[in-house]
């Protein structure tokens, strides 16, 4: 039997009929059509499907849908402004080559938000343990906590 379900999804509101077992991420890249967000241990393990609710990091590869109702959902396309232009972390990743295969990309970018927004001048450690909880497969953990440190205008 599906629920409906009203939440906000990147600034503007959504109101969908969905079947009580899907996640997160299966709403996002099935029902919606935004494949940003990726799937990568489908356990909530790697990061690659973190997600912003109500400004704060979720793995959405474990995240019951049904949980986004009357909150706001935040994926990598929610981060472009209204002209196309890239956010200040995005651009600091292509500066600093904190991009390589790129899978892990938008769970990074969105932990770097979530970090930046709560300590807009955070340590390197502290930048650390705010991506902790996402893994790169290709290792480009130095450029990307550079990336995140120019971003807080400490490089």
């Amino acid at each position: 039997m599906k629920k409906l379900i009203r939440f906000i999804l990147n600034g503007e509101p959504v109101e969908l009929e969905i079947e009580p077992h899907l996640t997160l991420l299966q709403l996002l890249r099935d029902r919606v059509g935004l494949t940003g967000t990726k799937e990568g241990c489908g356990m909530g393990e790697c990061g690659a499907c973190t997600v912003l609710l109500d400004g704060k990091t979720i793995n959405s590869c474990i995240f019951p849908a049904l949980e986004v109702d009357a909150k706001s959902v935040t994926t990598i396309e929610g981060l472009t402004d209204a002209q196309g232009n890239l956010h200040p972390i995005q651009k600091a990743f292509i500066e600093y080559g904190a991009i390589q295969c790129g899978f892990c990309t938008p769970g990074m970018v969105l932990s770097a938000k979530a970090l930046l927004d709560e300590n807009p001048k955070p340590t390197e450690e502290e930048i650390r343990g705010g991506i902790a909880g996402n893994l790169c497969r290709c290792t480009g953990y130095l450029q990307i906590v550079q990336a995140i440190k120019a971003v807080s205008g400490q490089l």
